[in-house]
């Protein structure tokens, strides 16, 4: 884009902070002034809709538009409905139009956005588990939020590397606690004040205040996500023992009884109706809550998804009543519960909306869904969702059910749009989420491209009446993945959906590396992404559990516990595990779930092996080929680029490699185990042993690749490790796998199967008892 710097840079009078700080970027960028006016000038003028400059032709029956005309002379306009999309629209000025769309600039060129609400949903590394990231930008992440078309923004998160919790020794529950944080981290009431420090709360709260300043500038909506009701430290209930509500800790993961207070009580309903005054009057920008729960530290009274099953506290449901009378009460206190927030919130924005993530009230389901309505509303990846039984096979492996929400699931059912419209006549617009990012897709990783898959489902859920859509886990680091196409992918989906994705992403290939390689770029993202297709979902390794399972730094060994105590000690104590836990000594179990059987394991890694790592092993040949023909020039940013691309399929190859390597152990130490047949016995065991071969060459070429890329493929954390990230030691880690795993490799196949009775490590039980 150019202008004459005799033209300035027109905004209203009444500008918001958003306008003004679109049109000084603007103004930096072309060496020309910002002036304010009643009025349009003759010049290029920006404003939000709402000023009445600028009615586009067409625009009377959209919600959110932008409006862009550029003459010759460099006049013209910025105009839009959303403080957002006028970065939005500064960005498609510069890089995003297709050819066909700039040449009807000099007449003007109206954008409806597909989505009226499009939020990220639990902003992996701006407020979630991830946001200690090492090299992270806040202001960047909002940028680029407000840049590819989103509307808001997550603002809870924690300024501590991990929350504030009471504990006891090994125990791990409150690490679950990190994650969206909820009003106790930010804000007290007369009810609770005393209960966390007031300098962690304040720490807390000016993060907070940071990011919904940030969220202004770039105008952004500012919402939360928090795991709501929380519980209250037991100090609380000893002082008012009448306000106790639902137990919610986990049987395995805690070993303090934790508890919610009583949802239904007045003093409780003031409580919550005090704390988000409190938070409103902190940001008053807030937009939505957005309320998970039934988990991570968090539940409502009586519903059948609680942790130790229905209970709760004695104002809701008395004795002896029918699962249907209770599911009917509980359902409707949930709804009393987002109403009482949402009437406090009201106070200060009356457009406040509460939105319940709808999967774990399979009973209370039908009741909530009947009594919703207004501004208090659902989210969930599908209209068919009821409870966590989601209706999406894999697009591969038909057998791998529940992918939906996640990268795989790039196609919605014909079932959805008549099921949306139905809803949404009766006055619930509800929020369906897909997912652009490695977060609980394969984690850790970052940047990964698959740009058309993503494409395709942001336009499938346009196609069937999507209002209000939001991308979980965002836009992961940004700035640690510079040349990474998914946004580009989101941004025209948002407001070009009508435009070739392929034409768009050939465009973006061509900014990134000149037309001559454009066309191999694009070729080596199309690639990954029919790579990408055959990953199979591994329960809980391919949703969160690849990092707190360690499944890149423990010994990778026939039995795991054959390592000395003293020498595990260095993984254990960060990754999701209690001293009872199966996990422990079995790569197939966590706690009281079985993730993979002896037959899952044997396909899902025959799979990978088949499928998904030859496809990546060529795909880096290739892209080396094309390095070979740019030349090695760090200065140059074509072969940047490539090396960036390259250095990102390494890192997931050794990601896929870990995942095929965990599936090959549960099926040959769980077939070694289970068979007393001793040439059954032998097999196992030697294809153990060559898995074992393949492990210690990954795990050597993924410690080399660490240690030599500048390539942000990983999130790392810039202050230690946690369960669900990993700190910059990782080579030490990895170099602690190797050498573990050589010296134990050998040993015959174990598990314990009793661990589940090991007392608290420091006691024991009566001698001869167990």
């Amino acid at each position: 884009m150019s202008t004459p710097a005799s033209h300035p840079i027109t905004i209203s009078t009444a500008a918001g902070l958003a306008e003004s700080e679109a049109a000084q970027a603007l103004a930096s960028r072309l060496g020309t002034a910002v002036v304010k006016n009643d009025q349009a000038g003759g010049g290029f003028n920006l404003a939000l809709a709402t000023h009445g400059w600028i009615t586009p032709p067409g625009s009377a029956d959209l919600k959110q538009w932008i409006w862009l005309r550029l003459r010759a002379d460099g006049s013209g306009e910025l105009i839009a409905t959303q403080g957002s999309f006028l970065f939005t629209g500064l960005r498609l000025l510069e890089t995003g139009l297709t050819d066909d769309l700039r040449a009807k600039l000099d007449e003007g060129l109206l954008l409806p956005a597909s989505f009226s609400m499009h939020r990220p949903h639990y902003d992996a590394t701006l407020t979630q588990y991830w946001r200690s990231a090492r090299g992270l930008d806040d202001e960047a992440h909002m940028r680029a939020l407000a840049e590819n078309g989103f509307t808001h923004c997550e603002v809870n998160a924690l300024q501590a590397h991990f929350p504030y919790e009471e504990s006891i020794e090994a125990e791990y529950y409150p690490q679950f606690y990190t994650y969206c944080a909820g009003f106790n981290h930010f804000v007290d009431s007369e009810l609770t004040r005393g209960l966390w420090p007031s300098h962690y709360l304040e720490a807390n709260l000016n993060r907070l205040k940071h990011l919904g300043n940030l969220a202004r500038r770039y105008g952004l909506k500012p919402g939360v996500l928090m795991f709501e009701p929380r519980t209250l430290p037991e100090k609380f209930f000893t002082k008012y023992p009448m306000l106790r509500g639902a137990r919610v800790d986990h049987p395995f993961r805690s070993r303090l009884p934790r508890y919610c207070l009583a949802q239904d009580h007045p003093i409780t309903k003031r409580h919550y109706r005090e704390v988000t005054e409190r938070l409103m009057e902190a940001v008053p920008e807030l937009d939505y809550m957005s309320v998970w729960s039934n988990d991570s530290g968090a539940g409502f009274e009586h519903t059948a998804s609680l942790y130790v099953g229905r209970n709760g506290g004695p104002y809701m449901i008395r004795e002896w009543r029918e699962p249907e009378q209770i599911a009917e009460v509980a359902g409707q206190s949930i709804i009393d519960y987002m109403e009482n927030i949402r009437s406090a919130a009201a106070k200060t924005n009356p457009d406040f909306d509460v939105i319940l993530r709808l999967e774990p009230f399979k009973v209370e389901h039908d009741v909530i869904k009947s009594r919703l309505g207004g501004h208090l509303g659902w989210e969930g990846p599908s209209m068919l969702v009821h409870g966590y039984d989601l209706p999406y096979p894999h697009p591969k492996y038909p057998e791998n059910l529940g992918v939906a929400g996640s990268v795989l699931h790039h196609w919605m059912d014909a079932s959805e749009g008549p099921a949306l419209a139905e809803s949404q006549a009766q006055g619930v617009d509800p929020v369906l989420n897909y997912s652009a990012s490695g977060l609980m897709n394969h984690e850790p990783l970052l940047g990964m491209p698959f740009p058309r898959l993503l494409h395709a489902k942001i336009t499938a859920l346009r196609e069937i009446g999507t209002n209000r859509a939001s991308c979980f886990g965002g836009l992961p680091h940004v700035t640690g993945a510079p040349y990474w196409p998914n946004p580009v992918a989101i941004q025209a989906a948002q407001f070009m959906p009508e435009q070739s994705i392929d034409t768009i992403l050939l465009q973006y290939a061509e900014q990134l590396v000149g037309k001559d390689f454009a066309p191999t770029l694009d070729a080596a993202w199309r690639e990954f992404e029919d790579a990408l297709i055959w990953q199979p979902g591994v329960p809980l390794y391919t949703f969160i559990g690849f990092c707190w399972q360690r499944a890149w730094d423990r010994p990778f060994v026939p039995d795991i516990e054959a390592v000395p105590a003293k020498d595990r000690e260095y993984y254990e104590r960060f990754g999701c595990f209690q001293h009872n836990n199966p996990g422990l000594n079995d790569l197939g179990k966590d706690v009281l779930f079985d993730l993979i059987s002896q037959e899952q394991g044997a396909k899902m890694s025959t799979d990978m092996q088949r499928e998904l790592i030859p496809r990546l092993r060529k795909l880096i040949g290739s892209l080396n080929d094309t390095l070979g023909k740019i030349g090695t020039d760090s200065t140059d940013q074509t072969a940047a680029v490539f090396r960036d691309l390259r250095d990102r399929v390494r890192g997931y190859l050794h990601w896929a490699v870990a995942l095929h390597n965990v599936c090959a152990w549960c099926a040959n130490v769980y077939g070694y185990l289970d068979t007393e047949d001793e040439a059954e016995r032998k097999t196992f065991f030697d294809q153990l042993q060559a898995t074992i071969d393949l492990d210690l060459v990954n795990t050597q070429e993924l410690l080399d690749l660490i240690e030599t890329t500048d390539t942000e493929f990983m999130v790392v954390s810039e202050l230690g490790n946690h369960t669900f990230i990993y700190g910059e030691d990782l080579p030490d880690l990895l170099r602690r796998r190797l050498k573990l795993t050589a010296q134990y490799r050998h040993h015959p196949p174990r598990i314990d199967r009793e661990i589940m009775w090991r007392p608290v490590p420091g006691t024991s039980w009566p001698k001869g008892w167990l």
